[in-house]
């Protein structure tokens, strides 16, 4: 097996693929000249904002936002972008948690949607007159906005069809050589070739792309790692409470993290984190605001960490990532 393939195959075992869509109506309408009644060749597009209005007050759908926001910060807090956003990597360290929370904003998603499709007649019902009121202020023929309101609106049977929040866990793999046996008879040898030479250069494609992102992955922990300890140290200096426990907190949780995330396996960065958490994190935020000294080998230890984890983030990683793909290979021996 080739170094590219044998980097693939780990990198399917260390974790998934995950993509999560909420989808929900927006209600919103393209408004244009004709709905409000006006002469299109008089309207100055430099001063008269047309387009996209909101049909309904923001609260209406506010439980959606929140929930679509939510699920959005749980994989970008919890993955790392894979092939320029064909879909998330989660690695199998996190794979639990991170599913049984979506479950559970699925669930609110759910329950949210039950309620609107309840309320939908009413929602219907007051957004007519809010918009008869609005428009009877601003044109002179107010009827003829609200119609064109109330045509944006579903039919109540088609709007449940526009909610829905899915999560999909998938893998990548490799195309392989077409089998000719798959090919009719009456197609060509050139199609035949054609088509093999496709495979092979979008396998070539993936597989470089898996050590980019393998890399990548390696160099995003790392620079997490030195953004953190300035945001403490900017935290320290700037704060009424100069350490507050909150801020060490952080860094207890992102170490944590950290080791959920490494499925890389970046030891040396990991065991930077570990030393600061035994040097600096047994002691409480209290303890370091009355001790000067204890303070100040706070913020040094801080410093370092994010020199040195700067340092490894712009160091060539392709060693790492060599020792990555051989671990398929090491726990392959050692099943034998």
């Amino acid at each position: 097996m080739d170094k590219n393939q044998q980097l693939l195959d780990v990198l399917t075992r260390e974790g998934v693929l995950i993509n999560v869509s909420v989808r929900y109506w927006r209600a919103t309408k393209k408004l244009n000249a004709e709905d409000l009644g006006l002469d299109p060749d008089n309207i100055t597009e430099r001063f008269i904002s047309l387009g996209h209005k909101r049909i309904l007050p923001k609260d209406k759908l506010e439980a959606f936002a929140l929930i679509e926001s939510r699920a959005h910060a749980l994989i970008d807090g919890n993955t790392f972008p894979f092939l320029h956003g064909l879909g998330h990597f989660l690695p199998n360290a996190k794979l639990q948690e991170v599913t049984q929370r979506l479950t559970m904003l699925e669930q609110e998603f759910r329950a949210a949607t039950e309620a609107f499709l309840t309320n939908y007649a009413d929602v219907r019902s007051q957004a007519r007159l809010d918009w008869f009121e609005a428009a009877r202020l601003l044109v002179k023929d107010p009827e003829r906005v609200v119609a064109a309101i109330e045509a944006a609106f579903p039919n109540p049977e088609k709007m449940e069809s526009t909610f829905t929040f899915s999560v999909q866990l998938f893998q990548v793999r490799a195309p392989e050589r077409l089998d000719i046996a798959l090919v009719s008879v009456g197609e060509q040898q050139g199609i035949i070739s054609a088509r093999e030479k496709a495979a092979q250069e979008a396998a070539e494609r993936i597989h470089q792309g898996a050590q980019s992102f393998v890399a990548d992955c390696v160099v995003a922990l790392r620079q997490q790692t030195a953004q953190l300890c300035e945001d403490m140290l900017e935290s320290m200096h700037t704060g009424k409470t100069g350490v507050h426990q909150k801020t060490l907190n952080r860094l207890i949780k992102f170490i944590d993290e950290f080791k959920q995330l490494n499925f890389v396996g970046d030891n040396e960065m990991e065991a930077q984190l570990e030393r600061v958490r035994q040097e600096f994190l047994h002691r409480s935020a209290e303890d370091y605001r009355d001790d000067a000294t204890g303070r100040d080998r706070l913020q040094q230890g801080l410093r370092g960490l994010a020199d040195t984890a700067r340092e490894l983030a712009q160091q060539d990683s392709r060693e790492l990532v060599e020792r990555f793909g051989q671990m398929g290979q090491r726990k392959f021996h050692l099943a034998a």
